[in-house]
């Protein structure tokens, strides 16, 4: 072989490889170009001149909105002041995002950011098959202000693997349920409900408005998808009957159907569908329309601070609550709201910096939620502001999913101390004992599989009462065992027995 053949050869391996390098997510944390680098003051600030302009394209869930267009030119005017960018915002609406992005990331489209979550484009599953870039690099360089305002339990319970993949959006934190009851038949009958906290304590409410009220007022008022709440941090979301008890002092996962919180709490479901406390479809129903009608008694909700006041808001009539149990983090609940870089993306540094404006930058934050001054929203004294008819009609963006929601401004009746109370309400919140904790369901993924289609057969019409528990849960239980829920019982906890061994 010729020197100049073995040369080539050798360059065009050299081309290759750096193609391949440069094309693979994981590579680019540990090569930040010079300029993104020393633009960075020593203050956080970015030295513009420093930077050449880039274009970023963002996914976002939700609905298109018409004035979109217009409030991104207002948006790039700021962003190309302050990092030297601009950014396309494209929406997907709520039902087909996860399917759309799934086809975009497949495709290897070169998009920088998009939303994801537990629920949507989920967050865990394309982690792990490299969808999404790590940040733990890119979080020290140039998202100091991202780890500055975010509570640290929200970056450590969505790590995989001790890697950032996504920078969750500050908000709760925790999660409660509570029971929600309109205030209207609690005042009309004199209810107590200052002690209403189980689903047995229910029951002498549910039977005043049954007695005396007409038949088309539902005293609990709840879909197929209703779950009795029971103190178990669930492996696979509460459709899933495996779980770990709250308080727990073995750490050993449980096949919730044969744990006697559940017995209890499906006799009382029972007791209650019989006597007609629950709609007679309630195993069929996929939504109820009670919050629109008004005309129900109490119904079941995940809150967070002053809730009450913004459902009594959106239903016209007052809403009053009382918790079921004290607030709860969870793995889920920390990943419910993200942004991940995506690993095909040219500008991951440019895309850290507008992240970290996003969880910063007070201006930039409700721009981007709100819309313009005097044309989505008019602004009032302090933080507070009014909606403008063209913010529902033409730039109704979900706030939720767009970052740092304490930098929000608040509307009329919310309270100054709302943020505040946030943040009080996620440190008081106990953390649940497998936060952190990411369960790969590869190893069994047929049996997975096979378990959550003896959940939709059976779940709905057990814990809804429309069925005799002591006839079909001894059903249930077969059914969910010839499906292999021990095997994926036994896989989880060697998972999590290793994780917690390498997490103490």
């Amino acid at each position: 072989m010729s020197k100049k053949r073995f040369s080539l050869m050798s360059f065009a391996l050299m081309l290759l490889l750096s193609v391949v390098l440069s094309g693979c997510g994981g590579g680019k944390e540990n090569a930040a170009p010079a300029k993104e680098e020393e633009a960075v003051q020593s203050d956080g600030t970015v030295d513009v001149s420093k930077l050449d302009p880039v274009k970023l394209k963002l996914y976002l869930i939700g609905p298109a909105q018409k004035d979109l267009p217009m409030v991104q030119d207002k948006i790039n005017e700021y962003l190309t002041e302050r990092i030297n960018a601009t950014i396309d915002i494209n929406m997907i609406d709520w039902g087909d995002y996860s399917q759309r992005m799934q086809v975009i990331t497949s495709s290897g489209e070169n998009y920088d950011i998009a939303f994801t979550s537990s629920w949507a484009f989920d967050y865990l599953p394309n982690a792990a098959k490299g969808a999404f870039m790590p940040l733990n690099d890119l979080l020290d360089q140039y998202g100091e202000g991202i780890k500055e305002v975010l509570d640290p339990r929200f970056l450590e319970g969505t790590k995989v693997n001790g890697v950032n993949y996504g920078i969750p959006a500050n908000k709760e934190l925790a999660q409660q349920f509570v029971w929600r009851f309109n205030k209207e038949y609690v005042d009309k009958y004199n209810l107590d409900i200052s002690n209403v906290t189980t689903l047995e304590d229910l029951e002498p409410l549910l039977k005043t408005i049954k007695d005396n009220e007409p038949a088309d007022i539902t005293p609990l008022a709840v879909p197929k998808s209703f779950k009795p709440y029971m103190p178990f941090d669930f492996l696979l979301g509460d459709e899933i009957p495996i779980g770990m008890y709250i308080g727990t002092e073995d750490f050993k996962f449980v096949n919730v159907l044969e744990s006697p919180e559940l017995d209890a709490a499906l006799a009382t479901m029972r007791k209650y569908y019989k006597a007609g406390y629950v709609r007679e479809d309630i195993a069929t129903l996929d939504g109820i329309d009670n919050f629109k009608t008004g005309k129900w008694l109490v119904d079941r909700e995940i809150t967070q601070p002053y809730a009450d006041l913004g459902w009594s808001r959106n239903a016209g009539y007052e809403i009053v609550t009382r918790p079921m149990h004290e607030p709860v983090i969870y793995t889920s609940s920390a990943a419910g709201s993200m942004m991940a870089i995506s690993s095909y993306s040219k500008n991951p540094e440019r895309a850290m910096m507008f992240l970290n404006l996003l969880n910063t930058d007070v201006e930039l934050r409700n721009m981007i939620q709100y819309g313009l001054e005097g044309t989505h929203y008019k602004k009032l004294e302090g933080t507070y502001i009014e909606d403008l008819p063209a913010m529902q009609e033409n730039f109704a963006m979900p706030g939720f999913a767009l970052g740092n929601m304490f930098l929000t401004y608040l509307h009329e009746g919310e309270p100054e101390d709302k943020w505040d109370a946030f943040e009080k309400f996620n440190s008081s919140a106990v953390v649940a004992p497998t936060f952190g904790f990411n369960f790969d369901t590869a190893p069994v993924k047929t049996e997975v599989a096979a378990i959550t289609n003896v959940a939709k057969e059976f779940i709905p019409a057990l814990y809804t009462g429309s069925v005799d528990p002591e006839t079909y849960l001894p059903k249930a239980k077969q059914k969910f065992k010839d499906a292999g829920i021990d095997k994926v019982i036994a896989e989880a906890q060697k998972q999590f027995d290793e994780w917690k061994a390498n997490n103490q």
